[in-house]
């Protein structure tokens, strides 16, 4: 085995590690591995025409996708003054509980068109669930009574854009950046208190989990670069410049290589690499000529699919191993796409509430079914659990099923 399938092999294995139960659990953001996977998806024989609306529950405002473990769907949102954790069982959308504390925020101008509702997808681990409301406050809540376990203090100052960069949980810990855009925070799940911080402040990124030559390291892009910690005691391995306050897109692990992007910055790859104990990063390629904002991109084999900004928003494919743009897609299909993919399908859920399910390739893009699955804006990344999709709006969750 290659040592390129070998840091591919331990990524899959930390998402297997952390996650591990149901093979439809859909625990934390972007799926069981954090990129973009969906959960034990089969590809119907024929698609049909229209998908199985199974119910819908009014759950409240925001944008954090919903998780799914076992048999109960867990939703994270804003109901009047208060961020609420809820329960329903997700074969009849009926709640069984739920759970919330007062978090008064007003959002500023620039992103009132999104309300005030949590934005950062909640992680499960060990009978837990872990939440970064959108003031920056982190919560703890008990899976199967929603017994609120502990919480952080809501930061004297609100982060201006909101808070949006969803936790991850494992071996004990949930780390986060909490707070106005804090720096990378480990706190231990049981108790919350403070195990350590790294870095300088984060934005809309979420942090991913990899191992790098043999290294396990929580990676995250802060608002001046983009660093490898150890999650043993939060120390800095490696710092790769970069300017990631100013987007959302959650790294992508590709080979030994590392993608990320941000708001009308271009798309980079780079590697960390170690020699005798001391840490280097290298630059492998950039490209201007796709960037992405707040959309992540998913790579299947070698190819990067993703939604780009430029051009009021279009779809295209790149070589991860180059940076090569091999496709652009028609300009203007939509203000945001969420991505998903089930191995060589891709899911692709714009914010005018359209799911298109495609197939991509390195020489364009075959969308051969189009849904309308939602009556108001659909920001949330969906989940896809079997054959199950989870949809999100503005303030209403909708089960579909692949029938």
């Amino acid at each position: 085995m290659t040592r390129r399938n070998v840091f591919a092999l331990s990524l899959a294995l930390v998402g297997a590690e952390a996650h591990a139960g149901d093979p439809r659990d859909y625990a934390q953001w972007r799926g069981p591995s954090r990129d973009g996977s969906a959960s034990a998806f089969s590809e119907p024989p024929e698609w049909p025409e229209a998908l199985t609306l199974q119910w819908k529950a009014d759950v409240g405002e925001g944008y954090a996708t919903p998780l799914v473990i076992g048999d109960t769907v867990y939703s994270f949102t804003r109901r009047e003054g208060d961020e609420v954790m809820a329960a329903l069982n997700v074969g009849t959308g009926k709640e069984l509980w739920h759970t919330g504390y007062s978090a008064s925020y007003t959002p500023a101008r620039p992103v009132a068109l999104h309300g005030s509702g949590p934005k950062a997808t909640p992680a499960f681990l060990d009978g837990k669930l872990f939440t970064l409301g959108i003031s920056g406050i982190v919560a703890a809540f008990e899976a199967t009574s929603g017994r609120l376990l502990w919480r952080t203090n809501a930061p004297e100052e609100s982060p201006f854009f909101s808070a949006a960069s969803s936790p991850i949980a494992e071996q004990g810990i949930v780390i986060a950046h909490p707070g106005n855009y804090g720096p990378l925070t480990a706190f231990d799940a049981e108790t919350g208190i403070v195990q350590w911080t790294a870095g300088d402040g984060g934005f809309f990124a979420s942090p991913i989990v990899a191992e790098i030559d043999g290294s396990r390291q929580v990676i995250t892009v802060t608002q001046e670069s983009v660093i490898g910690v150890s999650p043993d005691d939060g120390a800095i391995l490696w710092q790769f410049p970069w300017e990631g306050g100013q987007g959302g897109p959650t790294p992508v692990i590709s080979g030994e290589s590392i993608v990320v992007s941000g708001n009308n910055l271009g798309v980079a790859a780079f590697r960390p690499t170690r020699s005798n104990g001391e840490w280097t990063t290298e630059t492998l390629w950039n490209t201007n000529d796709v960037s992405m904002y707040l959309s992540s991109p998913v790579l299947i084999d070698d190819t990067l699919f993703g939604f780009s900004q430029r051009a009021s928003g279009q779809y295209f494919a790149l070589d991860a191993r180059t940076g090569q743009v091999l496709w652009l897609g028609q300009a203007r299909q939509a203000k945001n796409t969420a991505v998903s993919k089930a191995k060589n399908l891709l899911f692709l859920l714009n914010d005018n509430a359209e799911l298109i399910v495609a197939r991509g390739s390195r020489t364009g893009i075959d969308p051969f079914r189009r849904y309308t699955v939602a009556d108001s804006d659909t920001w949330a990344q969906p989940a896809i659990s079997g054959n199950r999709l989870l949809i999100k709006d503005v303030s209403s969750l909708r089960l579909w099923t692949v029938d």
